[in-house]
């Protein structure tokens, strides 16, 4: 059997780029809500309101239209969801992408034939988490950036759910739902919709307390935009659901480029014929529209050396060489002699690509020589600081070849090439022809013919005729009003019926398949009659159409009857009555001062499973309960981590992803299955979703760092106190990435097979423009956590936890010593037993912070997007 053909999936930030994704042929195009809950909230956006009306556009032109609903929800707004939902469910909306549970949750209530898709922001990379996904009613997971496609084919081979994988666009540099950068740095969420994007701003590199000069490389964490064309076979032969193209921030021009590009590379790889001279110009058209330079991403494996260029931010388009000489108002630009990587991004190949081809030779790929400049083509200059706003760049006037070079001629306006000298780079980075394109292609008003149809006719002498039209999907029978009578001449054949009854120009529908097998040959009827009846049918298939299908949307409110089914099922467990310390560590030296403060547990996170093993036994040894905290994210074939986690037998796991928690889950229930508490990376930030959690056997939660105090009291007031905990003091996590500054900077290594450890050696810390340094740690998945300079405390709010019941109180360490770890522990010892104020304790544990220590997270921060309305 054929494999499926996955649907291209089109991004759409406002009407005009739905209709150039409709016109350019999406299977499919997902968009948010004015409303909010959408993980694009400065896009345009669509309104509640007239919902109905865009989800027929999109359903007139043969497309889904799927709503993005896929932010953390906080708890004053669960009835806004709940409004939303109804709304959406009504309007005919094909299906949800969803971030948080809680709004599964409230969906399956409001209406359960609504079809979910977990949002890549849930952070589900493994089959454990799939199974967590499909619990909740989801029947499609968008597969994290990061999983290979050899990783994605495991995957499919575990699970049932429909996987869908983003192909085209914008790499985010921390794993989707666990960025928490816009949170710590700028009060404003990611998983609010309101990414800052501070992995596209410079840092110095810190090696060892030394700032290291880097030259050009500053962008150490912006990577390099996804063109996984290469992984397109494979993806299809492992039949994943949809190819997801990234975008919402984008514009027409960008949308259309990127559609038609793929589906013309998709039709011909399903087809057997791939054309790799066309790709190569679509490829070239895509860099034109936006693109910081093409890689593979993460779809070819890890290769920590080509996914970060680290010389700009933003959009450059197509590379064209170096500037050669500079007169008058000509530039001379020649072809670089290094092997040239062009559109997709590519070095030479490596022998030990992962298998499949997605690093096999491409016939057709742009190169320098085959690009033709043109008069009216952008041209921009590698002129100073990449985030000049000013950067010399203009139109090119004149264009004349001289060999392997262009002599490039500008007039006015254009560039100030005072500014221009020999050695820079040179970039086409836009095309007025592909603009004009897109004008005229959204001019040619909506797409027609796009939905099949098949016809059914039957019919004796003296009855009239039964027309029964068909989109598969929707079915509409019509009866004549005319008495079908023997014909003079030919009658009422297939020939006629196709002219008359199928002529469906001007509409939605096309013809694939006329059955006349039960009309009686030899009959007349009035040509109006079945242009009557094709009226008649075509007007309430549209109607069906518009719609989508029927669905029960239950106009009572839910959100208390979830809340209190859930709670129900949770297991009881009496709160302690003393409010509880509980530090994390990551060294040895931070656990000898656990130890000397005579807590009576410990929560370890090592970078290894060696110095793990003997952490254990150390702790043990001194009497401590033991916590171990899982990775954070964990990729199909990493399963052996948590096996690991198994044999040392821990008091309790910390868990920081489903897959993880479904693995413990799954476990017998007995004395040998481990205590859980969810980590922050969980993401619960509403009464919903903790609910939930707690029901299926988690122990105690940890508070998302989303949530800021007012929030954080309010998800109290719905939820069980004393289940929870709250993070203290700590250095909040900011990203959490699959690429390796380490073997980036430090090595020539492309993954942790070649890198030769420089983590090991050495201590990195990223400095940004205030001159805070943010540490980064290797975890032992070889991922890079990037921590805040600055650690946060939430000591101002333990009264009023403690009153609330609130027992439980995290202290987490990252690269404090001893002495400091002890200065810390002692502080917040004090402050829980009443013999220290909130203020005093934040001054005491502040002796050693060189960049202080702020409320961080736990002020009252409003977020745009997160007002109830």
């Amino acid at each position: 059997m054929p494999p499926r053909r996955p649907e291209i999936l089109a991004p759409a930030g406002d009407l005009e780029s739905l209709r150039a994704a409709l016109a350019s042929g999406a299977d499919a195009v997902y968009f948010g809500l004015d409303e909010g809950f959408n993980a694009r909230a400065r896009a345009e956006n669509f309104s509640l309101e007239r919902l109905p009306e865009t989800v027929g556009l999109i359903h007139r032109a043969g497309a889904r239209a799927y709503v993005t609903l896929n932010t953390l929800v906080f708890e004053p707004e669960l009835p806004v969801v709940e409004h939303l939902l109804r709304g959406v469910a009504k309007a005919g909306v094909d299906a949800l992408i969803v971030q948080d549970p809680a709004v599964a949750l409230l969906a399956r209530a409001v209406c359960p034939q609504l079809e979910l898709h977990a949002s890549t922001q849930m952070t589900l990379s493994s089959a454990e988490g799939a199974r967590f996904a499909t619990g909740l009613g989801f029947t499609r997971m968008v597969v994290p950036r990061e999983l290979s496609v050899a990783e994605i084919r495991r995957l499919a081979s575990q699970t049932d759910i429909e996987l869908e994988v983003f192909i085209h666009g914008a790499l985010c540099m921390s794993w989707s739902g666990q960025c928490l950068t816009s949170e710590a740095w700028g009060g404003r969420s990611a998983n609010r919709g309101q990414c800052a994007q501070s992995c596209r701003l410079p840092y110095d590199l810190v090696v060892d307390g030394e700032t290291r000069d880097l030259g050009e490389v500053k962008y150490l964490l912006s990577p390099k935009d996804l063109a996984g064309v290469r992984a397109v076979p494979e993806l299809a032969d492992i039949g994943v659901h949809s190819l997801k193209i990234e975008g919402r921030l984008k514009g027409p021009q960008y949308v259309s480029s990127t559609v038609q590009g793929y589906r013309r590379w998709l039709d011909g790889v399903m087809a057997g014929k791939p054309d790799g001279a066309r790709l190569a110009k679509d490829l070239a058209e895509m860099s034109l529209s936006y693109s910081r330079g093409f890689s593979h991403g993460f779809l070819a494996g890890s290769d920590h050396q080509t996914l970060v260029e680290g010389r700009f931010p933003k959009h450059r388009g197509l590379y064209l060489g170096r500037v050669h000489a500079v007169s008058g108002k000509d530039v001379l630009v020649v072809p670089d002699d290094r092997p040239w990587t062009g559109a997709l991004g590519l070095g030479d190949e490596r022998p030990e690509a992962p298998a499949g081809n997605v690093s096999a030779p491409l016939t057709g790929e742009p190169d320098p020589a085959d690009v033709d400049p043109r008069p009216g083509m952008g041209v921009v200059f590698d002129a100073g600081a990449p985030e000049d706003k000013h950067e010399p760049g203009g139109p090119i006037f004149r264009v004349e070849r001289e060999g392997d070079a262009w002599v490039l001629g500008f007039g006015h306006p254009g560039p100030d090439l005072n500014r221009v000298a020999p050695g820079q780079r040179v970039w086409l980075n836009s095309d007025p022809a592909l603009a004009r394109r897109t004008g005229e292609l959204l001019a040619e008003g909506e797409p027609e013919g796009r939905i099949p149809l098949s016809l059914r006719v039957s019919g004796v002498a003296g009855e009239p005729l039964r027309v029964r039209m068909s989109t598969g999907r929707f079915t509409r029978e019509a009866v004549g009003t005319t008495l079908l009578a023997p014909s003079r001449g030919a009658g009422v054949d297939a020939a006629l019926l196709k002219d008359k009854l199928a002529a469906l120009g001007g509409t939605s529908f096309h013809l694939e398949a006329l059955d006349a097998s039960g009309l009686a040959p030899g009959l007349h009827l009035p040509v109006s009659e079945l242009k009557a009846l094709r009226r008649q049918l075509v007007a309430e298939l549209t109607a069906d159409v518009e719609r989508g299908p029927a669905r029960t949307v239950s106009t009572e409110a839910v959100e208390a009857g979830v809340r209190q089914a859930l709670l129900a099922k949770v297991a009881s467990r009496p709160a302690e009555e003393a409010p509880r310390l509980l530090p994390l560590c990551r060294n040895d030296a931070q656990l000898e001062a656990v130890i000397a403060a005579g807590l009576p547990e410990v929560e370890l996170d090592w970078m290894e499973m060696v110095g793990l093993q003997k952490a254990v036994e150390r702790a043990r040894a001194a009497g401590l309960r033991v916590t171990i905290a899982t990775v954070r994210v964990q990729k199909p074939g990493e399963e052996g981590y948590d096996t690991r986690l198994d044999r040392l037998r821990p008091d309790a796991v910390l868990v920081r992803h489903w897959g993880a928690m479904m693995h413990f889950l799954e476990q017998p229930a007995g004395a040998s299955r481990p205590v859980l508490h969810g980590d922050f990376s969980l993401n619960v930030t509403n009464s919903l979703t903790a609910a939930h959690l707690l029901s299926l056997g988690l122990d105690t939660l940890t508070v998302s760092h989303d949530l800021d105090s007012e929030q954080l009291f309010a998800l109290l007031e719905q939820a069980p106190a004393h289940r929870f905990a709250v993070a203290l003091h700590h250095h909040i996590a900011t990203f959490h990435t699959e690429h390796c500054v380490y073997s980036h900077t430090l090595s020539n290594g492309r993954d942790y097979k070649a890198c030769g450890r420089p983590c090991e050696k050495h201590a990195i810390a990223l400095k940004d423009r205030l001159g805070l340094e943010h540490p980064v740690i290797v975890d032992v998945g070889c991922r890079n956590t990037v921590f805040n300079a600055q650690a946060q405390s939430a000591a101002s709010l333990v009264p009023r936890l403690l009153e609330r019941g609130v027992r439980r109180f995290r202290v987490e360490f990252v690269r404090e010593t001893c002495e400091e770890a002890t200065r810390v522990l002692a502080a917040y010892q004090e402050l829980l037993a009443g013999r220290l104020s909130p203020a005093e304790a934040v001054k005491r544990a502040a002796v050693h912070e060189q960049f202080g220590v702020t409320r961080g997270t736990m002020q009252v921060l409003k977020h745009p997007a997160a007002n109830a309305r």
